[in-house]
């Protein structure tokens, strides 16, 4: 599990008050997380909110993670860019607490839990999978590889599919196909 440094935290107070709760404000720089295509770089801003809840045997932790994101257009190869805004709820305990039916906990450990592992997995779970530079984008042309996006070409595109071609007869009219000539011969 990847982590992101700078994010742990001391919940010391927090296990010794069941109930209470915090709320921490945090801005830092990224190590680079990618996923296919799409990363948010190295050297991002990441701004995030969390609530700490304690309970009188874990830290329920929810949060919100902003950042940018960058990566090649799927149309058009060109560079996209965006914001991501990654929500997440996850509990931490200390090892060897059991938790009822929750299997996916991350660990306190020295009274502190380090929300990394957390922040970067919800952060690559919402990278764009098919980024676009925009919802117009006009791409590629198939035939000579211009950007349609910049300039015009006169390529015509035949989007048939050869799988089909069979059936192209019963495009014609019917009396082209039946030639009443033919069959008395």
């Amino acid at each position: 599990m990847t982590s992101l440094p700078g994010l742990v935290t001391p919940v010391a107070d927090l296990l010794r008050h069941p109930g209470e709760r915090r709320h921490i404000e945090l801005s830092l720089r990224a190590t680079e997380i990618d996923v296919g295509d799409a990363a948010v770089p190295d050297g991002a801003q990441l701004e995030i909110e969390a609530d700490l809840e304690s309970l009188s045997d874990a830290i329920v932790v929810t949060a919100t993670v902003r950042a940018p994101w960058r990566a090649v257009c799927r149309r058009c190869l060109g560079p996209a860019t965006g914001e991501l805004v990654a929500r997440f709820r996850e509990v931490y305990a200390k090892p060897g607490r059991e938790l009822a039916a929750d299997d996916d906990v991350f660990p306190i450990s020295a009274d502190s839990i380090d929300l990394g592992p957390a922040v970067h997995d919800a952060l690559a779970l919402e990278l764009p999978l098919a980024p676009l530079c925009r919802d117009s984008c006009a791409g590629l042309c198939p035939i000579c590889g211009v950007d349609r996006n910049h300039a015009r070409c006169s390529c015509r595109v035949d989007n048939t599919d050869p799988r089909w071609a069979a059936l192209d007869v019963l495009r014609t009219p019917p009396q082209a196909r039946f030639d009443p000539g033919s069959a008395a011969r």
